[in-house]
């Protein structure tokens, strides 16, 4: 009877976690990347990609629970120039024939301010996977006026060295430091 007892007590404290975090789907029609680079310290071109896929796992109670893992086809890129398009995709950059996806999960959570966080975690680009802290700002929570679901958004910055992730090309003219911009919505289904 005791043991009957405790794997009830499991069974209803798992319960209540899951019943705590909540899981969001990213809207991949308003969740991008953008980014910018120095173009031999004449221009700052920018571009960006939309988060195709994603999954961001969201406890209120205890928001250092929190999870995201987004998923970007980086053969979508989106310069405003086809041909500058084509060029990023090719072997000397991107090579996306050869890594044609670019993930980041997040591994740790960490409080910085009623709405923010440093979200620390891994991403993958070119192959290679490096440890990043995104500065996370939670911009709104509530009901979305146009899909009537629970919504949440995020905007995120931080610095990236394409170098870290074999990325050479054109090196020093082509900037290594890489500011990046993202936005994340997402939605309970």
């Amino acid at each position: 009877m005791k043991r009957l007892a405790k794997i009830i007590l499991i069974f209803f404290f798992f319960v209540g976690y899951a019943e705590a975090a909540d899981t969001y789907i990213i809207d991949p029609n308003h969740s991008y990347v953008l980014w910018s680079i120095s173009h031999f310290d004449f221009s700052h071109p920018s571009g960006k990609w939309m988060v195709n896929e994603g999954k961001l796992t969201l406890d209120k109670e205890k928001p250092e629970n929190s999870k995201i893992n987004i998923l970007i086809h980086v053969n979508d890129i989106i310069t405003g120039i086809p041909e500058l398009d084509k060029h990023l995709t090719a072997p000397l950059f991107f090579d996306v024939a050869k890594y044609p996806q670019a993930t980041f999960v997040s591994d740790k959570v960490t409080l910085t301010g009623k709405n923010s966080a440093n979200v620390q975690g891994t991403l993958t680009v070119h192959g290679i996977s490096k440890p990043i802290t995104l500065n996370v700002k939670l911009n709104k929570m509530g009901m979305s006026p146009i899909t009537n679901k629970e919504t949440v958004g995020f905007t995120a910055t931080t610095l990236l060295k394409r170098s870290d992730f074999g990325i050479t090309t054109l090196l020093p003219g082509v900037g290594d430091n890489v500011p990046i911009s993202i936005e994340v919505e997402a939605y309970k289904p």
